[in-house]
């Protein structure tokens, strides 16, 4: 048995989950989130107003359709009503990010600033010239808009120069040995 998919979902108050069939529509304060997921997986409301996932059988595929299934449905309700934020860290001489008439602009050391468009349902804040956090409802959409903005300037390890997540360690390396 999935050791994540057998766990029920906690429904908090505010939140309003509808299945129909395999499509899921959770409602909440900070937005609607809308999934439609394998018909195999048997989504269902419990007495406790938690949601529960089972499967059919032990197939391979239904086995890992479980867990995914259930972290997915676990992701909407905590997204509707937390939300979820991605901080990004500008190191580098000259390194720098402001907000332009809702577009993200960041000086990256080319010869042009790099512009970033807003994607519909994230939202980029800089509370610092060298922070920019991206928050949103959809987990995989924050996630993915954080890994584009860090692809243009990647961490390197010599200097450490570049766009990092917020805690995330860069292993450092020492230039040529000397003779």
């Amino acid at each position: 048995m999935s050791r994540i998919g057998k766990l029920p979902i906690p429904v908090p108050a505010g939140v309003e989950v509808n299945i129909d069939g395999s499509t899921v529509t959770v409602k909440g304060s900070k937005g609607e989130l809308t999934q439609t997921f394998n018909e195999n997986m048997a989504i269902s409301k419990a007495e406790d107003g938690s949601i529960v996932v089972e499967r059919p059988n032990d197939e391979r595929q239904n086995r890992s359709l479980h867990g995914l299934t259930r972290s997915l449905i676990n992701n909407m309700v905590i997204g509707v009503s937390e939300g979820y934020q991605k901080t990004l860290e500008l190191v580098g001489v000259g390194y720098r990010a402001a907000l332009k008439g809702g577009k993200l602009e960041i000086q990256l050391g080319f010869s042009h600033p790099v512009i970033v468009e807003p994607v519909e349902g994230v939202t980029f804040e800089c509370p610092e010239p060298t922070i920019i956090n991206i928050s949103g409802i959809n987990k995989q959409l924050v996630g993915q808009v954080a890994a584009d903005i860090r692809a243009y300037r990647k961490p390197e390890p010599y200097k450490g120069k570049g766009i990092r997540y917020q805690g995330e360690h860069i292993r450092r390396k020492e230039g040529k040995a000397a003779k």
